[in-house]
């Protein structure tokens, strides 16, 4: 990751065990996939990545692809090897830490009374507030996240002189703001898939609209399950996702595709 290009998206990603104050992660990654691009300069990398905890416990897994700059240009392309995942994870694949119970779950507390039934498939929430971003907090919380990439540190890597906004920032931030309408969604248990449609630079105001996809009823007491389209955007007008080229508008930063569980 240090020498990326840039993250492009996410698959499969599952969180199958619960992380402490106090528990000492590490993580390893498998590559699954490889395409070189038509310029012969870079490529992508596909990559498994699992998170284990102290106890060798996996806590944590998902799939990514990562653009890279290619060592020699004139080396021949390696085999193109694009591994086959699924669209989306089932309810029955998603992880419900143990004795979780949203039964007794207090709605006041939480500040609002939407519950699992008042959404519908296909419904549209705008969450209206908006997040300016600049460069020393986003650097600054890059940092926390131990990304060490220096696209995002070093405003010399890229031609525009610009530092890359993270794009576990833009997560980040659309998840919060995702709070005015979804703040009941209290845990993600599944990425069903992710993209980072456009770069994100200092300055850019982050704001971010939700769709909901699916609902599932959920083997524990008081919950369920709803899949969430979560985007991203810098501009462009609420549930605006992609241009009439049927390509993500120029404003839309992130779609991800997750499940999330909430009091029913």
């Amino acid at each position: 990751s240090l020498n990326a290009v840039a993250n492009l998206g996410y698959a499969a990603g599952r969180w199958l065990g619960p992380v402490y104050v106090g528990d000492t992660l590490r993580s390893q990654s498998e590559v699954i996939g490889l395409k070189q691009n038509s310029n012969g300069k870079t490529g992508v990398v596909y990559v498994r990545t699992q998170g284990k905890n102290q106890h060798n416990m996996v806590v944590l897994e998902y799939v990514r692809w990562v653009m890279v700059r290619k060592r020699n240009h004139d080396a021949d392309a390696p085999k193109t090897v694009i591994p086959q995942l699924d669209t989306t994870l089932l309810p029955t694949q998603l992880h419900v830490p143990q004795g979780l119970n949203f039964s007794r779950y207090d709605f006041a507390q939480a500040g609002e009374p939407h519950r699992w039934s008042d959404y519908q498939i296909g419904e549209k929430i705008d969450h209206i507030d908006g997040v300016t971003i600049e460069d020393a907090e986003h650097m600054m919380a890059t940092r926390l996240w131990q990304n060490t990439a220096k696209v995002h540190f070093d405003a010399t890597v890229r031609p525009d002189g610009k530092r890359l906004i993270y794009g576990g920032h833009v997560m980040s931030l659309a998840r919060a703001l995702s709070f005015n309408g979804l703040a009941n969604a209290q845990m993600i248990v599944g990425l069903n898939a992710g993209v980072h449609a456009n770069p994100c630079f200092g300055g850019d105001t982050v704001r971010a609209w939700s769709e909901v996809l699916d609902k599932a009823e959920i083997v524990a007491p008081g919950i369920g399950a709803l899949r969430l389209r979560l985007v991203a955007t810098k501009g462009c007008a609420p549930f605006e996702l992609r241009g009439q080229d049927g390509k993500y508008h120029a404003d839309t930063l992130l779609d991800l595709d997750y499940w999330a569980l909430i009091p029913s």
